[in-house]
């Protein structure tokens, strides 16, 4: 709450918080919203999201009076990524997987933080092995990443959400242990890891976005490659 508090008021409007509206999303949302309201919010609009998705941003903003900026991909991007892979190019290879991930959602983000100074996500240590060294305030390219949550439980988090009657995603009532694109995600089976729902067809390597976690050396050279082939520089 602090770490909000201080990012509020000090960046003001150029304060925004980042959400698939996942629990701990929603946690930083309504403590955000309790501190000031008609702060910023914002979702990453990948054009893939499941219908359950839209359901919440309506329960969200009804519940707190905010409206919820929905930033989507450049649809000349999307559009000749799909024109070349196909529209569903993430099954096919790691690396168009990581590509769609990146026109849908890495480049987006950028564009917004744009014009930001700060901004809030909703990374744990907990949540996997990419995610366990989450500082709760770090500066990249000249503005701050807070992870407000990053050294909470997810108990904590289960407790915090029950206590204030925050929103919940309708998903999760269906199994999901995390919230993402509709084709990219799944339920997961009880004692399976709440992220195996995600990419489950992949077997190796990183199971992030990159949103968060920058892809490796061979990866990104791989990646710059085939944004060379739909991106307009």
């Amino acid at each position: 709450m602090e770490l909000l508090a201080w990012a509020l008021d000090r960046f003001g409007s150029r304060f925004a918080i980042c959400t698939s509206f996942q629990d701990e999303g929603m946690v930083i949302v309504d403590m955000a919203c309790k501190l000031r309201p008609g702060v910023r919010v914002f979702t990453l609009d990948t054009g893939r999201l499941p219908a359950e998705t839209a359901v919440m941003i309506e329960m969200v903003e009804a519940r707190y009076g905010v409206r919820i900026e929905r930033v989507q991909a450049d649809p000349g991007e999307v559009d000749r990524m799909v024109a070349r892979h196909g529209a569903d190019l993430f099954r096919d290879d790691p690396s168009l997987r990581k590509l769609c991930c990146h026109v849908r959602k890495t480049r987006p983000l950028q564009r917004r933080l744009e014009s930001l100074e700060a901004w809030a996500v909703g990374l744990r240590r907990d949540q996997n092995e990419e995610r366990a060294q989450t500082p709760k305030a770090e500066r990249i390219d000249g503005r701050w990443k807070l992870s407000p949550l990053a050294d909470w439980t997810q108990q904590q988090v289960e407790e915090y959400l029950l206590e204030h009657k925050a929103p919940r995603h309708p998903l999760y009532a269906a199994g999901y242990g995390t919230i993402g694109c509709a084709p990219c995600t799944r339920p997961v089976a009880p004692g399976e890891d709440r992220r195996a729902g995600r990419w489950w067809w992949e077997k190796d390597g990183q199971k992030e976005c990159g949103i968060h976690v920058r892809p490796d050396g061979t990866l990104a050279r791989t990646l710059d490659v085939l944004l060379d082939e739909i991106v307009v520089r």
